[in-house]
């Protein structure tokens, strides 16, 4: 028995090591002039998921550095061919659908955590439709009736939170902004019913839901881990709970004035005129509490950090309030929000550096040709561009003097004719892991 042991562990490690020798041997000396170069590695199964893990930028920009604009890495063992700048961005984000698929990327990840028939479970002309329900409720009219929620939502938490009891202290900026951008979106998007239970049930769920996107479920969505276990409760409770909130609906008349995202999709019907099942309604309020708050979460997180370096910013900002809002700082309203030039240009800044989304993948469904290369890019590749990190490479020039763009919202007031964007390494000094 102990022989057999012995043999079987080392038929297992002699066949690794021949992987791994003959991965090293077909990357140095066989590498294929028709395809992208390949980011060097040593285990075909890790590749560069390891790297590109901890800093996706700092990946890239080695990467760039190293092989040029265009290249091939192994992320979990799938071939992952990056297009950086305005080439990649056109090639890849304008692609043609019977060229490239975003469902088999995402839908693996997202799915379990949004439901079935939505997003990215679905043929992309229903997932079009899908958006074009739920674009009343993000009109800029209904925008205008949100403001007023939002601050609501934002005094209540700093009132009430513990965190901010005393007159001075350290609290995670992160965890409090999404915090808040969950009571904001559930206040102003998911209805009354909703964000009375947010404080209890609903958000135990949330965060539930939240930890389904975890990096190993684009690949194995299925494992019967802790954190799937809880996603897969999750999802079922939470979507049972609108299923509920929409059988109450129907059995009585909301007052005028009460309209949200849920009586719009009620109401609504897809393209061919046939209802949305309510199954779908449900997965989709899912869909829009998740997707939303990430992304205003982050941008929010960034905006305070940044603002935390740089005490004459906030100065800036707070004189900018008293101009536009009057020396009272009256409510604020959408139009206020509209006038204040400097805050709106905070807000562009913190997004050009910190982009909330680093990546953004398509699978393959047919060869495609690299503009003016003769590289060809199979379908068993994704292709992933990186839209961000354009950003964060590029420096203004004014007067004939370069200057560095760390965060720097006043040269946006400027005249255009001052403006120049050129490439240059840049390095602000706070550079996370994205």
């Amino acid at each position: 028995m102990a022989t057999d042991a012995v043999l079987v562990f080392s038929s297992i490690f002699l066949g690794s090591a021949v992987l791994v020798a003959w991965n090293i041997v077909r990357q140095l000396y066989l590498p294929d002039p028709n395809r992208p170069p390949v980011v060097f590695h040593w285990f075909p199964l890790i590749g560069s998921t390891i790297s590109y893990g901890i800093d996706p930028y700092k990946f890239f920009s080695d990467c760039q550095a190293k092989y040029g604009d265009c290249f091939t890495f192994y992320l979990l063992g799938s071939p992952t061919t990056v297009f950086l700048g305005t080439k990649g961005n056109e090639f890849i984000l304008n692609g043609k659908l019977r060229d490239l698929n975003a469902e088999d990327v995402y839908g693996p990840l997202t799915t379990p955590v949004f439901g079935k028939g939505v997003v990215y479970d679905c043929p992309n002309s229903k997932f079009m439709d899908q958006k074009r329900l739920l674009t009343p409720g993000l009109s800029g009219a209904a925008l205008k009736t949100y403001v007023p929620m939002f601050v609501k939502e934002a005094e209540e938490f700093i009132r009430t939170s513990p965190i901010f009891k005393a007159k001075t202290g350290i609290c995670d900026i992160s965890s409090v902004m999404a915090e808040i951008t969950t009571y904001t979106a559930a206040g102003s998007l998911q209805g009354r019913e909703i964000r009375e239970r947010l404080d209890t049930e609903v958000s135990i769920l949330y965060r539930h839901l939240d930890d389904g996107f975890a990096p190993i479920n684009f690949v194995f969505p299925w494992l019967p881990i802790p954190r799937n276990i809880r996603r897969n409760h999750a999802q079922r409770t939470m979507a049972q709970l609108y299923l509920d909130v929409l059988q109450r609906r129907r059995l009585q008349n909301k007052q005028e004035g009460e309209e949200d995202m849920l009586d719009i999709l009620i109401r609504s019907t897809y393209r061919d005129g046939s209802p949305i099942p309510d199954i779908e309604i449900a997965n989709l309020m899912i869909a829009l509490l998740m997707g939303g708050q990430h992304n205003t979460s982050s941008t929010g997180s960034w905006i305070v950090l940044r603002l935390a370096h740089d005490p004459a910013l906030i100065e800036e900002l707070y004189q900018e309030q008293l101009k536009v809002l009057g020396p009272s700082l009256p409510p604020l309203t959408y139009n206020h929000i509209q006038a204040l030039t400097l805050h709106n240009n905070m807000i562009k800044e913190t997004l050009r550096l910190h982009s909330p989304i680093h990546s953004v993948m398509r699978k393959v469904k047919t060869t495609m040709v690299v503009p003016e290369t003769n590289w060809a890019i199979p379908p068993s590749h994704t292709l992933l561009a990186a839209p961000g990190f354009l950003g964060t490479r590029s420096g203004i020039r004014i007067g004939g003097t370069t200057q560095m763009l760390v965060l720097y919202p006043m040269l946006l007031l400027l005249p255009k004719s001052l403006h120049r964007t050129i490439k240059t390494p840049l390095t602000t000094g706070l550079e996370p892991s994205h």
